[in-house]
């Protein structure tokens, strides 16, 4: 019979330091247990942030002598076989 304890799961894990010294920071800054702060610390990775911008596609023309959709004929020009 497997027993499930959905309040809360106790496990190990192997901090790195840049993440111990936040944790550490978290604790002695908001007053927080261990537990609530790698809690916060992994709440705040789920959530996207959005300091970020979107990327922006800005197409230009590009006013080629040639046709970019005929890939041969772009092939051609660039290994020098056509005049």
């Amino acid at each position: 019979m497997m027993r499930a304890n959905l309040g809360c799961m106790r496990t190990t894990v192997a901090l790195d330091p840049d993440i111990e010294a936040e944790v550490r920071r978290l604790r002695r800054q908001e007053g927080l247990g261990l537990s609530e702060a790698v809690n916060a610390l992994a709440r705040r990775g789920m959530v996207p942030t959005s300091r970020e911008a979107p990327f922006e596609f800005n197409p230009r023309p590009l006013h080629a002598l040639i046709d970019l959709t005929n890939i041969s004929e772009v092939l051609e020009t660039i290994e020098g076989d056509r005049p």
